[in-house]
């Protein structure tokens, strides 16, 4: 059953809280206008579905999300994702371009809807953090070699970075020099008021909240100048390429295109862009959720994506989810509900009415700045850097990850990134961690053989396994126990200690049967302990009880008491 988070945040309303809301809504609006442009170019469609993307599906979300800070809309990853997909089925530039995206919003929202709806939200356990921040890292990279053509002023097409550098190289001696200099200007800007602005705010009285607020407001500011100096200077006669005219007016409803064979195309796009998007939503939600002691429910939160993304499909708008940055400045201004979410929307509403004209002269360099400064923030090497000095497999995944997104793009990269999370999974759990354990002399604790002075048993053989055991490790169970049995003749008694088995499946099952048939053929007994009550439970269920050889111990301790030979 869908229920309605919004009315938990709707009791108690005050006014204390809509001032907290408003002020916050504000800052967002600002912020948001010139992103949402830049995403829309980004994706490859009109500036006006930024806009169009940036007012229903913040509403939608606001009735059915959980998070309360959580701000929606057009990011960086999934327009370039839109853009991959849509480029695929329609010429980037025609309607058919633009009801391609509509389509695969909604289909987008339909599917998350339909996962949250069957509780699947612990699919972002399929991706791991280091594969996620290689695959967002890999597409920043290739998100900012797509707005250079922008700066330059040059052609440039490609999902890849082979083609997207060749196409940059081979058109660099078209560049326009005004193009150049507009772009060269916005990215000098933006990267100043980023790294310096708030220390000088700062240092002329502000508070740092205030002058952080007032740095992140350095689109705005962007956007102004060059607008004016593009209608003083007459840039467009120099061949500088303008955002030009917008409609004016909110969004009409949208009926996206549903033909079998655009269906068909854009199913396993639509799937990812929904499982990214999800994973970035939700961890940025739980991470703001966090600092209030907000909890998250990532099934709800796939139900208020879907809706989000239904409601950009409506109303003419393409993919959303929820954004870091323009949460993260929802937070930091004091939002406290989803509120300031619904007034945000109202505030794109009344842009995309009154102050479109005003963007006339926006040049494309400008958006394409504030695009590639804005996910600089994304790239990040710090956790490459760490997996390289931490684990070895961690750092082979994320590699992976970003090798395959930048050689073959982004959709390549995402089944990539999922494919090496589950390898990761298998590959650490198909060779369990295991220890020979023995006394800890003057107690009743058992540990690693190797790591502890011990007292052991020349009868018993002590294995302490750390894993649960399943297909992928069973075969390296009964290699495992007939080597250790090997190396000495006196063993009587395996007890396999079990406090980390969480599960046993019918192959372990099948494994640890012919464990006890072959031991028992050596006159050696098979023994557990410390099984947990679920896995008992299954395993009363089978004849393996029936069967073994030995017995099963509550405490290992008791167990080498007594079978130890005296």
């Amino acid at each position: 059953m869908i229920r309605l988070p919004c009315q938990d945040w709707l009791r108690g309303y005050n006014k204390s809280t809509f001032s907290s809301d408003f002020l916050a809504a504000i800052i967002v609006t600002i912020m948001l206008i010139p992103q949402s442009l830049a995403y829309a170019l980004l994706a490859g469609l009109p500036p006006e579905m930024g806009l169009y993307a940036s007012m229903l599906p913040l509403m939608a979300y606001a009735a059915l999300g959980t998070s309360r800070t959580l701000s929606v809309g057009p990011v960086a990853v999934v327009s370039l994702m839109t853009a991959t997909a849509v480029g695929k089925v329609a010429q980037a530039g025609t309607a058919d371009y633009a009801s391609a995206a509509v389509t695969l919003a909604l289909m987008s929202g339909v599917l998350l809807v339909l996962l949250g709806l069957l509780r699947f939200g612990f699919v972002t356990n399929f991706l791991s953090h280091p594969v996620v921040s290689g695959f967002i890292t890999a597409s920043g990279i290739l998100i900012a070699l797509s707005q250079l053509r922008h700066i330059f002023g040059i052609e440039g097409q490609g999902e890849t970075l082979p083609a997207l550098l060749g196409d940059l190289l081979s058109s660099l001696p078209d560049m326009n020099a005004a193009t150049l200099t507009v772009g060269v200007f916005a990215l000098f800007f933006l990267y100043a008021c980023r790294s310096h602005l708030p220390t000088f705010l700062s240092g002329l009285g502000l508070q740092n909240g205030t002058a952080n607020m007032l740095a992140k407001a350095a689109p705005v500011m962007a956007v102004m100048l060059t607008t004016l100096i593009a209608m003083l200077a007459d840039l467009e006669a120099r061949g500088v390429a303008l955002v030009g005219a917008i409609p004016r007016g909110l969004p009409a409803f949208s009926q996206p295109a549903l033909s079998p064979q655009l269906l068909a195309e854009l199913l396993l796009p639509a799937l990812l862009i929904a499982l990214i998007g999800f994973v970035e939503s939700v961890s940025v939600g739980r991470t703001l959720g966090a600092k209030r002691r907000e909890r998250i429910d990532p099934n709800q939160e796939l139900v208020g994506l879907g809706a989000a993304n239904i409601a950009a499909a409506v109303s003419g708008g393409f993919p959303v989810t929820g954004g870091f940055s323009r949460s993260v400045v929802n937070f930091d201004a004091g939002a406290k509900t989803q509120a300031a979410s619904v007034m945000t929307a109202t505030g794109i509403g009344l842009t995309a009415l009154f102050l479109t004209p005003a963007l006339y002269y926006l040049p494309k360099a400008t958006l394409a700045a504030t695009i590639i400064v804005a996910i600089s923030s994304l790239l990040d090497w710090k956790t490459i850097k760490e997996a390289w000095g931490y684990d070895y497999a961690d750092f082979g995944a994320i590699v992976i990850t970003i090798l395959m997104t930048l050689g073959f793009g982004v959709e390549v990269g995402v089944i990539s990134g999922v494919t090496s999370s589950i390898a990761l999974h298998l590959y650490r759990t198909m060779r369990p961690h295991f220890a020979i354990v023995g006394t800890v002399p003057g107690t009743e604790h058992y540990r690693n053989v190797k790591r502890h002075d011990v007292v052991t048993h020349e009868n018993i053989l002590s294995i302490r396994i750390d894993e649960s055991l399943y297909f992928a490790n069973a075969a390296f169970l009964e290699e495992l126990v007939y080597t250790e049995v090997a190396k000495t003749g006196a063993v009587e008694h395996v007890i396999l200690m079990c406090p980390a088995v969480n599960s046993i499946d019918l192959s372990a099952l099948e494994a640890l049967q012919e464990i006890n048939q072959r031991l028992l053929e050596r006159r050696v007994l098979l023994h557990l302990s410390e099984v947990k009550g679920p896995v008992m439970d299954a395993l009363k269920r089978s004849h393996f009880l029936e069967n073994l050889a030995g017995k099963v111990f509550l405490h290992h301790h008791a167990a080498v008491q007594e079978l130890a030979r005296v």
